[in-house]
């Protein structure tokens, strides 16, 4: 049995892992232990792990396949960890509410952060319970939307003027907007391990919803963005040295608060693959059969 505990932070959102060192490789039961953990707080926190980044490449590899980011710069030894590395030359541009890189054909379904070195003050990230946005909806709202797709671009948060693009070099600027065309995928989608319902759009890369009108696509997209915003759903977490948070990119969306510069921040992250998202009302019912069975 895994020996940690769980402490939740809110009823929406969040929970620290707490009696636990991920500097030593954990057994099987308390990896499977975390993961259930992951899917019903949908972040957790880790705190002060003292890690190298190949032992939070190889921890972050027992929840699934890794992959790298088309432009943020990974770490030269380990290519699997990438560097968010922000300061007055190069200020964050994750200042907005997203989940990552869903212009992929398959988002991650996860990713973990640590805090490598932070701001004396500020840097906090806040995380959001898609899930619980959805089901906030009205009922008929809900059923609308699961009938529609949206439009996801890699050129909508990587533009070329951008200090993130302009420092990945024209090169590898270049061969990610060839290889990342936009892609579509489902507004509500349908967790593939828990069947919940997920509003599945976000302000950092959804550019329209698909089969309406411009006018109408944009102030549906404004509705959303600040439906998925009301603090009801959210935790917010302020960042010490060493600490870890671990999130289901699937049903959440994150926002980094841009107030520390002339400060430095320097985080690493990995990235888990995940699935392309889908929308299946059967299969859904089945998942949450099987999800509510199992815990």
């Amino acid at each position: 049995m895994a020996s940690f505990t769980i402490r939740p932070l809110s009823p929406a959102i969040g929970a620290v892992v707490e009696n636990i060192n991920l500097a030593e490789v954990q057994p099987d039961a308390a990896i499977a232990a975390l993961r259930a953990a992951l899917l019903r707080h949908h972040v957790i926190f880790f705190e002060a792990q003292a890690i190298t980044p190949r032992q939070q490449r190889d921890f972050s590899a027992r929840f699934g396949l890794l992959h790298s980011h088309p432009v943020y710069p990974p770490l030269p030894d380990v290519p699997e960890v990438m560097v968010l590395d922000n300061h007055p030359g190069n200020p964050t541009h994750n200042d907005n509410w997203h989940s990552d890189t869903t212009f992929l054909p398959e988002p991650p379904m996860g990713a973990l952060l640590h805090a490598y070195d932070i701001p004396p003050s500020g840097g906090d990230t806040i995380w959001a319970n898609m899930e619980m946005a959805a089901a906030a909806l009205s009922a008929p709202l809900r059923a609308f939307l699961a009938g529609l797709s949206a439009e996801h671009s890699f050129m909508r948060a990587f533009p070329p003027n951008w200090t993130v693009s302009k420092n990945a070099g024209s090169e590898k600027y270049e061969k990610a907007v060839r290889e990342n065309p936009p892609e579509i995928h489902p507004v509500i989608r349908t967790h593939p391990e828990t069947g919940a319902d997920i509003l599945n759009v976000n302000y950092g890369f959804t550019t329209k919803i698909k089969g309406l009108r411009g006018n109408e696509s944009r102030m549906l997209l404004q509705f959303l963005h600040a439906h998925m915003q009301k603090p009801e759903f959210q935790v917010r977490w302020r960042w010490k040295k060493g600490d870890i948070a671990f999130w289901d990119n699937r049903s959440t969306q994150h926002y980094a608060v841009n107030d520390y510069l002339p400060h430095r921040r320097i985080m690493h992250r990995t990235l888990l693959k995940g699935e392309r998202p889908f929308y299946d009302a059967a299969r859904a019912a089945a998942l949450v059969a099987a999800f509510k069975q199992a815990a």
